[in-house]
């Protein structure tokens, strides 16, 4: 079974630096491919960044794309979102995602993540 833990949210200003992390527990995370989330009150989970399995392959939605870095660490069975010059339209609760897939490519549609985290909180203060 594969179990994904956030860490790394918190209450930052506007301008401010932040990396989150994602621990995956469970076998061939090598084979997963990656994602962050995020969800605002009362709507659905917005794709920001995914990964695929070497982290060759990488995905940015345009909100971050400049701002926002996803790397992961095979050894570590970890996956990071660096986040730069974060803006008080970042806040919300980021979530990281797994996916299964038999080819080293990221995956975009939603539905095809099968784990999720519990989620971590993101404040950008103004």
């Amino acid at each position: 079974q594969v179990q994904l833990v956030e860490s790394g949210g918190g209450l930052v200003q506007a301008g401010d630096s932040l990396r989150l992390s994602c621990a995956v527990s469970g076998r061939a995370f090598a084979m997963y491919a990656l994602a962050w989330f995020r969800q605002p009150p009362g709507k659905e989970r917005d794709l920001l960044a995914a990964i695929s399995w070497s982290g060759g392959n990488t995905y940015y939605t345009d909100s971050v794309k400049g701002r926002f870095t996803i790397s992961r660490d095979n050894a570590k069975n970890t996956v990071y979102l660096h986040m730069n010059s974060l803006k008080p339209e970042d806040t919300d609760v980021y979530y990281c995602a797994a996916a299964r897939v038999p080819l080293d490519s990221i995956v975009i549609p939603t539905p095809d993540y099968d784990h999720w985290g519990q989620g971590t909180q993101v404040t950008v203060s103004s």
